[in-house]
C-alpha cells in the first residue's frame, strides 16, 4: 500500500557541486543522519558543518598536530577524533560548552593513523598505530583496558621461520555488525578478528595486492572492497566466520574478487572509496595530483564504470558517501569540501496532481463525467472510507532488516557477540539536540 513513500526516490550517483565549504579540512564525513559532515584540520582542530546552512556551527579544539580520522556514533552525539600527536579524544556533542566537553581521552606511545567506534557501541574503540599495531580499547567499566590484536604465526617451523617478522598492520576497520574486526596489512592479507575475544578467527591472502591501503563495506556487510598499493580496488564476498573456539582455531582461505576496479589509461591510485547507502554504486577518489577526479561504477551493473565526476584542479585527498540519498562529500588538497548532488529537473506538473507534463502540444479529450456535480455526502463518505484505511508505517524497518542480512543483525548463532557490545548500554540516545555555536565573520579572519 505505501510501497510509493518508503523510497521516495531511487538512489543514483550524484553529478554535480552543489556548494562548497571552505573548512581547511584534510577529511570529512557525513553523521549517519546525513545533516552534519565534520570536517578534521591539519592545525588538529575539528568543525561540525551544518549542511542546510552551510556554515560551522561546532568547533573542536583538543588536539595539538593533524587529525587523522574522524566517527561518528551510531545517533550522532559522540564524535571521535585521532591526531597525530598519539591522542584519540571522543567529544560529547550534546553539552552546552564550546569546545564540546570532552567524553575520554585516550593516549598512545605513538601516533594514531586512525580509530573508530564500535558501530552498536561508542564506548568500544578501534585504534590503529602508525607503526603498525591495532588495539581494541574498551571504556566500560566491566571491561576497562586495551587489548593488541596480534596475528597468529604459521604452525610450521618452516614457514614460522619466513614469518619471523610480523607484517605491520596498515588498515582496521570493524564490520557493520560489530562482529568482527578486519585488518590488512603491508604483506597484502587481511586479518579477521572476532570483536569480543580479540581473536583471530581468519586469514585471507590476496594475490598481488601489495599493501592494504583502505576498506570500506556495503551497508549488509557482505561486500568488501579493498585498496591496496597496486592501484586496483577489489570487491569481495566474504565467507561466514567460525565462531571463536578454545583452540583458537582459524579459516585460512585465499579471496578471489568479485570485481576489480582500475583507471586502465593513467594507472591512476587511489585515495579512498565508499559505498553508496544501497551498495548499488561504488565511488573511487583519484589520487590525481592535477585534477580533482571521482570515478563512479555501477555495482548492480556488473561492477561497469558509470561516470568520471571532475572537480575541477584541486586534487583530491578524500571521499565519503552521504548515508541516505545520492550525495557524496570531497576534500581538496586546499582544505575544500565539496558536497556533491543529483539535481532534479523541475516538474511543474508536480504543483497540480491532476495535470500531466507533455513534451509538445496534444488534442484534449474531455471526459464524460469530468464537469459532473458530485453529491456532496458521497463525496464526505468516500473520505471516511480513506481516512480509515489502515497506514502500513512498519514495512520500512521490515524492508531494511531484510536488506541488512545476518551479518549486519543480529542472529540466534552470533548472540553472545552482540549482547556483549550491548553491556553497559552509551547514552548516545536518538532524541537529542546539537547546541548551536556561530562564529562571527570577524573572528574568523
Amino acid at each position: 500500500m505505501n510501497a510509493s513513500l518508503l523510497n521516495p526516490f531511487n538512489i543514483t550517483y550524484p553529478t554535480a557541486v552543489q556548494t562548497s565549504l571552505p573548512s581547511q579540512a584534510s577529511l570529512a564525513r557525513f553523521d549517519p543522519s546525513g545533516r552534519f559532515v565534520a570536517a578534521g584540520r591539519g592545525d588538529g582542530s575539528a568543525a561540525i558543518w551544518d549542511l542546510e546552512t552551510h556554515a560551522a556551527i561546532r568547533w573542536l579544539e583538543g588536539h595539538v598536530k593533524s587529525i587523522t580520522s574522524i566517527d561518528w556514533s551510531q545517533n550522532s552525539r559522540f564524535l571521535l577524533t585521532s591526531s597525530k600527536d598519539w591522542n584519540v579524544i571522543v567529544w560529547d556533542l550534546a553539552s552546552d560548552y564550546d569546545p564540546p566537553q570532552r567524553r575520554a581521552t585516550i593516549r598512545f606511545d605513538a601516533p594514531v593513523a586512525s580509530a573508530s567506534f564500535h558501530p552498536r557501541n561508542s564506548q568500544i574503540i578501534l585504534v590503529l598505530l602508525s607503526p603498525g599495531d591495532a588495539y581494541l580499547v574498551d571504556l566500560r567499566k566491566k571491561h576497562r583496558g586495551r587489548v593488541e590484536l596480534e596475528e597468529v604465526q604459521y604452525a610450521s617451523d618452516e614457514e614460522g621461520q619466513m614469518n619471523t617478522h610480523r607484517s605491520a598492520m596498515s588498515v582496521a576497520r570493524f564490520d557493520p555488525s560489530g562482529k568482527n574486526v578486519f585488518v590488512g596489512t603491508s604483506l597484502g592479507s587481511i586479518l579477521v578478528f572476532n570483536s569480543r575475544t580479540k581473536t583471530m578467527v581468519a586469514r585471507h591472502k590476496i594475490s598481488g595486492a601489495g599493501r592494504m591501503l583502505g576498506f570500506d563495506f556495503a551497508k549488509s556487510g557482505r561486500r568488501l572492497v579493498t585498496n591496496s598499493s597496486d592501484r586496483i580496488l577489489r570487491q569481495f564476498t566474504l565467507p561466514a566466520y567460525p565462531l571463536p573456539n578454545r583452540d583458537r582455531e582459524y579459516l585460512e582461505q585465499e579471496l578471489e574478487p568479485t570485481h576489480r576496479f582500475n583507471d586502465p589509461i593513467n594507472k591512476t591510485a587511489w585515495h579512498a572509496m565508499s559505498f553508496s547507502p544501497d551498495g548499488e554504486w561504488l565511488a573511487g577518489g583519484a589520487a590525481d595530483a592535477a585534477t580533482h577526479k571521482i570515478y563512479i561504477w555501477d555495482i548492480s551493473n556488473d561492477g561497469q564504470f558509470a561516470s568520471a565526476l571532475d572537480g575541477g584542479r584541486e586534487p583530491l585527498i578524500h571521499v565519503h558517501w552521504h548515508p541516505r540519498k545520492a550525495a557524496i562529500a570531497s576534500t581538496t588538497n586546499q582544505g575544500n569540501i565539496l558536497i556533491w548532488h543529483c539535481p532534479a529537473p523541475e516538474r511543474w506538473g508536480a504543483f497540480a496532481g491532476g495535470f500531466e507534463e507533455v513534451d509538445e502540444n496534444v488534442e484534449y479529450e474531455e471526459r464524460e463525467d469530468e464537469f459532473d456535480i458530485e453529491d456532496e455526502s458521497e463525496l464526505a463518505l468516500r473520505k471516511m472510507k480513506q481516512e480509515e484505511e489502515q497506514v502500513d508505517i512498519e514495512t520500512a524497518e521490515d524492508m531494511d532488516a531484510e536488506r541488512l542480512g545476518d551479518h549486519a543483525r543480529g542472529n540466534g548463532e552470533h548472540e553472545e557477540d552482540y549482547a556483549w557490545a550491548d553491556e553497559e548500554a552509551e547514552d548516545d540516545l536518538q532524541v537529542w539536540k546539537m547546541k548551536t555555536m556561530m562564529e562571527d565573520e570577524t573572528d574568523l579572519l
